[in-house]
């Protein structure tokens, strides 16, 4: 066991992690004497689900701790900021059960840590990160592809990790050097989708390395932009003000039907608030069935540079 945990050391949202279970998407490290940070494992929570699963719920939060079930897959909890354990059904593929490691699990660690995870990408201009937020399917990471185009570097993709120092300045750090694409978007950027690994059980939805287009640095996050498809014409940008910033940062926190069960409404609400007052956020606007992200980048770089 030790061997395969020294084999398997990774970093992460700033964290080391030992994992049992493979993780290509993730950044690997030397191996070192200490303590991981965060500890990935496989362990048998059967009875413990069935003890404690309530038939009404898919899953059961606590302060210290988040259990859920994906049928016919894994059961998956979440402890004290650093544990993931992992009790995968028989014969169940492995990448299938990392995207939930990797997504829904690690969003709750994050949490458990005091760690804002929102939902969206994050790019690096300038040595700060500016944040693309949305719901899905509104093209947060065909936007940050776009950027990466242009010669910019990926902080983070499908989950922002936010901290404050202690100057309350917020701080987003480096997740994985890797981004989920749409054949959609991959058109859009004349990239062949046959050379790239389709996401498990989404045949359209790829896997695209980002290589030396991926930030090792923790950066200051200089502004928000919200992602919103709208029955327009053409795109359009507006500042957010102070009073719609709350809501908005709430709508994109990762998970945040955990907030309530795991007693972090308080932390969440210091948290945003802290944010909303130092941190520009604007909304871009974008039709619904047009390829705009040239536009939308062209957008952003105009609003940075004023």
């Amino acid at each position: 066991m030790t061997q395969t945990l020294k084999r398997n050391l990774y970093t992460a949202f700033g964290h080391s992690i030992h994992s049992e279970i493979p993780l290509p998407e993730v950044q690997h490290i030397e191996a070192s004497d200490h303590s991981a940070d965060i500890v990935i494992r496989y362990a048998n929570l059967s009875e413990q689900w069935l003890q404690c699963a309530d038939p009404s719920r898919s899953y059961i939060c606590t302060q210290n701790q988040f259990m859920f079930r994906i049928p016919d897959l894994a059961i998956f909890a979440v402890e004290n900021g650093t544990t993931i354990s992992i009790c995968p059904d028989e014969g169940v593929d492995e990448d299938k059960v990392r995207l939930y490691v990797l997504g829904t699990c690690m969003g709750a660690l994050l949490m458990q840590r005091k760690i804002l995870p929102l939902h969206g990408s994050a790019i690096v201009i300038n040595n700060k990160a500016y944040a693309f937020v949305g719901h899905s399917g509104h093209g947060k990471s065909t936007l940050a592809s776009a950027f990466l185009q242009q010669g910019y570097q990926l902080l983070t993709d499908d989950v922002i990790a936010i901290t404050l120092d202690h100057r309350h300045i917020p701080y987003v750090t480096p997740a994985y050097p890797q981004q989920k694409l749409w054949q959609e978007s991959l058109d859009v950027f004349g990239m062949n989708s046959n050379q790239f690994r389709p996401l498990f059980d989404r045949e359209t939805k790829f896997a695209i390395p980002v290589g030396p287009h991926f930030s090792t640095d923790t950066l200051p996050l200089a502004g928000i932009f919200e992602l919103i498809k709208a029955d327009c014409r053409q795109v359009s940008i507006r500042a957010v003000e102070k009073l719609e910033r709350l809501p908005l940062l709430y709508r994109h926190t990762y998970r945040k039907s955990l907030l309530l069960d795991s007693g972090l409404i308080k932390w969440h609400f210091d948290i945003t608030a802290r944010i909303s007052s130092s941190t520009p956020i604007h909304q871009l606007h974008r039709p619904l069935h047009e390829h705009t992200v040239h536009q939308l980048t062209t957008l952003v770089l105009d609003t940075i540079i004023e």
